[in-house]
This record gives structure tokens, sequence and C-alpha cells, in this order.
């Protein structure tokens, strides 16, 4: 049985504290390994290393820096198979599905190649009389990430690629569910030149959060999760001093207006909404067809397509989607479908009782589609992370735009129409973070940034694009003036342009 310690000063180390944690193969309940959950010791042992390394990696000109990155990719694609199959198989998600999870952390990684350009100061010659001024943006120092399950390569690389690019060191904290692609990446980017100590992994629990919050070296730290969590290591790390950028859950809503192209809206829904085993910060959640006779067609079009979704393991490129990752996670999502029927709602589809015939052991469950479902309900109200959709039919575009404008999250959301018009006005009016016209999941391409609103999102900046730079990058403003011309003579008041 393998043994997942942690990755300091460049080489795999095993763990001290002397406890661990099981790591599932989700699609037969197999354990695959035992992950080592550091101490505050260890921690501070990685940030110590961070610490020392740093120093030499920020002397480095972005432009070498950038070379480490161009290799890293090189050898990622290289790799390319190997990393999903192992994502796939302790995240329980398909291997095609793994690799767009890596596919789309590659992507920031090469808009970072830019680091040159984005991080490029301002100059103004003249600004006063013999007087220049000058900006120019530096590292932060050691910072950190503390990432999720869901996305085990995908956000690490996220917070990674600019994190580093900027002449940073990094701490990353990935999930203890699925931590060998986050140890693979961080043995990749050593491989490709970069210095010992730059990028460390230390895999842990609260402990090892806390630890990290804590830190006084560490100057800035970003999370994805939930949104409890969320807000506790922003007050956390805001409190301490920390840079902090924190995102939480989502209920994400997808509008169906009356003169939308109904097969190409089921085709987003049932990808979107069930993809991944709906474990998804992005996925669709909730479903708001607009009148009657929009919300009959479409459900009447949706119970057939759900029914037929195919669940299979996670080495099975032909299924839809997989398990969920744990076996916790599984009576989760199935609570939440039993207190949907106890509150009311019509399950037009029950994917409970599904079982995977010589994976028995494994954490699958159907797909499950809600009818009927209403704003009060908790399972329109709360995050429930699995393969269910719920359909709120609204009499009105007005009612349908009110939903998500109301609704404690506020991450992603998507609009289906044919109406020009209408799609604007949404756009411009909705209260969310990330807006899809046509597009069911609308993450942002790699070079404009990835954040919601509200309870989705703690902090002033967003991840990757421009933001990424801003974030590990503090700002130095210098004001030069030599000495021809100066006048002799001290001044008392605040400088002026008179």
């Amino acid at each position: 049985m393998e043994e997942i310690g942690h990755y300091i000063g460049g080489e795999r180390v095993a763990g001290t504290s002397g406890r661990t944690q099981d790591v599932m193969q989700p699609m037969d309940g197999t354990v695959r390994g035992k992950v080592s959950l550091a101490s505050a010791a260890e921690v501070r042992q990685a940030v110590e290393n961070a610490s020392e390394a740093q120093i030499g990696w920020a002397r480095t000109n972005p432009q070498r820096r950038v070379r480490v990155l161009m290799k890293f990719l090189e050898l990622a694609h290289r790799h390319y198979d190997e990393l999903a199959e192992l994502l796939a198989r302790e995240h329980g998600k398909t291997i095609p599905d793994a690799k767009g999870d890596i596919q789309r952390g590659l992507e920031v990684v090469e808009v970072c190649i830019g680091a040159p350009h984005m991080m490029k100061g301002e100059y103004t010659e003249g600004a006063g009389p013999g007087i220049d001024v000058y900006s120019m943006r530096q590292p932060l120092g050691v910072v950190a990430g503390i990432t999720p399950f869901n996305f085990p390569a995908m956000i690490p690389l996220w917070k990674i690629a600019p994190a580093i690019a900027c002449g940073n060191a990094f701490i990353l904290k990935p999930s203890e569910r699925d931590p060998s692609v986050p140890m693979r990446i961080a043995e990749l980017f050593v491989e490709a030149g970069l210095p010992a100590g730059v990028l460390n992994v230390v895999n842990g629990d609260k402990e090892a959060v806390d630890a990290i919050l804590d830190d006084p070296d560490i100057k800035a730290v970003g999370f994805v999760g939930s949104t409890p969590i969320a807000q506790y290591i922003y007050g956390r790390a805001t409190a301490n001093g920390k840079r902090a950028q924190c995102f939480g859950g989502a209920k994400n809503h997808l509008i169906v207006m009356p003169d939308a192209d109904m097969d190409q809206t089921v085709d987003a829904l049932i990808g979107a909404g069930y993809g991944s085993a709906g474990e998804r910060c992005m996925a669709v959640s909730v479903a708001v067809p607009v009148g009657k006779e929009t919300a009959d067609r479409l459900v009447e079009k949706l119970i057939p397509r759900v029914e037929s979704l195919k669940v299979g393991p996670s080495t099975d490129a032909s299924a839809d989607f997989g398990p969920l990752v744990t076996r916790e996670a599984l009576e989760r999502v199935k609570n939440y479908v039993d207190i949907g029927v106890k509150e009311g709602a019509t399950l037009a589809v029950d994917g409970r009782g599904f079982k995977m015939q010589g994976y028995e052991n494994g954490y699958y469950m159907g797909g499950c589609l809600f009818d009927n479902v209403t704003k009060d309900m908790r399972i329109y109200k709360e995050e429930i992370f699995g393969p269910v959709l719920s359909v709120v039919r609204a009499n009105t575009y007005e009612e349908a735009l009110a939903l998500p404008n109301d609704h404690e999250y506020g991450n992603g959301v998507a609009i289906f129409t044919r109406d020009g018009d209408a799609a604007r006005d949404f756009a411009a009016r909705v209260e969310v973070g990330m807006v899809g016209v046509n597009v069911p999941i609308p993450v942002p391409i790699a070079y404009y940034t990835f954040g919601g609103w509200k309870a989705s999102a703690f902090g002033d900046l967003n991840q990757h694009g421009p933001d990424a730079f801003r974030f590990y990058t503090k700002t130095k403003t210098v004001t030069s003036r030599w000495p021809s011309g100066v006048k002799d003579g001290a001044e008392f008041i605040i400088p002026t342009m008179n």
C-alpha cells in the first residue's frame, strides 16, 4: 500500500506526525494508500524551506522563470495519460473528464508565460520639475493555496503558475482525498527546472490549514471549497494580516426562455448538470423554464435523457460520469434527495437505487431529476454537489431573473434564448459573477478572471487572468529627483505639482 507523505525541498519526504488518512478508489471502494496528515511543525519546515528558496527565485528574471513553465508544459503533456489515470482513480471522474481537469489547469500555465509583460510597471518622465515617477511589481514572498478534491489538477495549477511566475515561493495544501496528482505536479515542476523549495506540498487536514493561516511568513492564501470554510479561512487569514482570496459554494441557475432551442438546452443541462457526477462548483443544479409550456416541454425531454445516463467506473471512457468521491459524499447526496421528496418536490427520475455490476462497493448513484421545486426548499437553497438537477418553474422572465439575484450564492448563471435583447438585459442585471449566454458552464478562458459574487467569494481579486498577477504581487512606486534644478532649503508642506 502506497504511503503518501509530503513534497518539501524538491523531494518526497515521509510524514512525521503519526497521523494518516486512507486514500480511496471511489470506483470500487478499495483503499489505494495512506496519506500523511501534516503537523504544524511539518508546515513550518516547508515554510522555512520556501523562504530560503524564494530569495534566489525572486532575483531570477521573469523571462527565465517562465522558461520553467514552458518546460513544465512539455513534461505535463508527455505525462498526460499518466496524470489523467491517477486523477480518475483517486477522484472518481472518468478519464476524459480528468483530462479536461488537467487541460484547464495547463491553459492557465500557458497564459502565465506572459508574466514578463503582466509584471511591467508604469513610468512617467517629468511628472514634476526634474521628477520622474515609476512603479514596479514585486513578489509577496511565500504564498499558499488550499485546494479542493473536485479539481486536483486544475485548481492547484491555477494558483501555482501565477504565484511562481511572479517570483513567489508556494506552499500547496491539496485535498487529502486525492493527493497524488498535486504531488506529481510538484515533481514535474522540479524536473522542469524549478529550484528545490520554491514549490512545496504539505498534505493534511485542519491542523495543517490553521498552521498555514497563522504562519507569519506566509503573506497570502488562496482557497477553493465550501462557503463556511471559505469564510473561516478568509477571516483568520486577514486577521493575521494576510492577503486572501477564498471561493465558496454555488447554486448555478440556467434560465430557459420560451424561444430557446430546446434540444440544445437539454444537451446543455445534461452535460452541465450531471458531468463529473455534479461535483463541480460551476455545475448547473437549477433549471428555470419560463412559462408552463416551456417547463412542460423541458421536463418531457429531460426525463428520458436523465434515465439513459450511463454511469460507469472511472476507467470506462464511454461513461457519462463515474462515482462520487467518498461514501460519505454519496450518502450526503442521497439524503438531499430524501429531503426533496419530503419537502414536496416531484422526483421525476430517482437514481438512488443505482448499483454498478462488478463494482458494488463503489460510490455510485444514478442521475436524479426534481420538478416543481420551490425557492423555500432546502434542495434549492443548499449546494447538493451531486448528480441532482432541480426544475424551478417561473411564470415570467422577471420572476426567473429574481431567482439567481435573490439567492445566497452568485457563482455562475446562464440563459438560453434566441433573443439578443433578453440576453443583453440578463447579462447586465443578473447579480452573479460569471454569466453564460447559450453557454451552460461559463468558466472564463484563462486570460480572463474566474470568480463569483455574494457568498460564493471572499476577497477583492479573482483567480487567474490579470487578477492573479495583482494578487501575487505588491506595487512599489518610486518618485525620483536628481540634483540638477533642485531648490535649496527645507519644504514643510506635502509635495504638490504646483
